[in-house]
């Protein structure tokens, strides 16, 4: 099974407007809530794959209960860890003439030290093929608490800034990175040698999202990039959750990297093509499969 984390678990709320003008008035077309933080939206897409998967996340207060509701209601297994906090909600604005997207992350109650153990005692306990440990800490939790979860596992590192770098202490599976969050833990432009760096302090192999050019990957058995068939509009707050979901299964079913990376590519595609993020649009996801051009790229160019 993969079982994802989900530290700072939020109730993701997305408005689409006309257009997003500063100091206006905006009257929302639409208003959609449902569970999120990024390890739901992994776990989401997994699920949509048929994947065996799991979610492990926090909940509190009102919002924590109306997270518990549609994770019901969405069929998804997930196991919540009850806080003394109220969950956090994040909210997405989507433009529907230029097609922007626009976000609002609140920060998320604070973790105890007993609420911090209860989660990581629900991972252990799981003992998953796959571990994915995806987006910010709370605040409260252990700097290096990534660290201790992936320990011994084999996982997936999704976070940025100090959470990522304490995090390769673990020795992650993979780490995934964008080129923005990549250049701010290691102050180099580029990427393969950057990734080099994070490889150097602990992750065995760094993947790193790079727009519409695609992917890179930096891992011990070579460097590829992987380039979508087309470049899509749409929203793209799930994109970089659905390519972890795609490592994840990758590596639970043992691929070879060139294989890994294409179904990322298409994942992610389908992902901006969906309406709210955790959301793929399978149609794409299967057209694209086949489109995905990997190359093997030198360590150093």
């Amino acid at each position: 099974m993969i079982v994802t984390v989900t530290p700072n678990t939020a109730l993701d709320v997305t408005y689409t407007v006309d257009s997003l003008v500063p100091d206006g008035v905006h009257r929302a077309r639409d208003v959609r809530r449902r569970a999120g933080g990024k390890g739901v939206n992994v776990a989401r897409v997994l699920h949509a794959l048929g994947a065996d998967v799991g979610a492990i996340a926090t909940a509190g207060g009102a919002t924590g209960a109306a997270v518990a509701a549609e994770l019901g209601v969405a069929g998804l297994a997930a196991e919540l860890v009850p806080i003394a906090g109220e969950t956090r909600r994040t909210t997405t604005v989507l433009s529907a003439v230029d097609g922007s997207v626009t976000l609002f992350n609140e920060p998320g109650p604070v973790l105890s030290g007993p609420e911090w153990t209860a989660l990581a005692e629900r991972v252990r306990r799981r003992e998953p093929d796959v571990l994915v440990c995806s987006g910010s800490l709370p605040p409260g939790a252990p700097e290096d608490g990534y660290a201790q979860l992936i320990a011994g596992t084999t996982a997936v590192l999704d976070t940025s800034g100090p959470a990522l770098l304490a995090g390769l202490a673990g020795r992650p599976a993979v780490v995934k990175p964008n080129a923005e969050e990549l250049r701010e833990v290691t102050g180099l432009d580029d990427p393969v040698a950057a990734a080099g760096e994070l490889r150097r302090a602990g992750a065995r192999a760094v993947v790193v999202s790079l727009g519409a050019e695609g992917l890179l990957a930096v891992t011990a058995a070579g460097v590829w990039q992987a380039t979508p068939s087309t470049v899509l509009s749409g929203n793209s707050t799930g994109a970089g959750d659905a390519v972890v979901a795609a490592l994840a299964l990758g590596l639970s079913r043992r691929e070879p990297w060139p294989d890994i990376l294409r179904r990322a590519v298409a994942l992610s595609g389908a992902a901006v093509l969906g309406p709210l993020a955790g959301d793929v649009d399978l149609a794409h996801y299967h057209r694209e499969l086949g489109l995905v051009a990997v190359r093997a790229r030198p360590e150093q160019e």
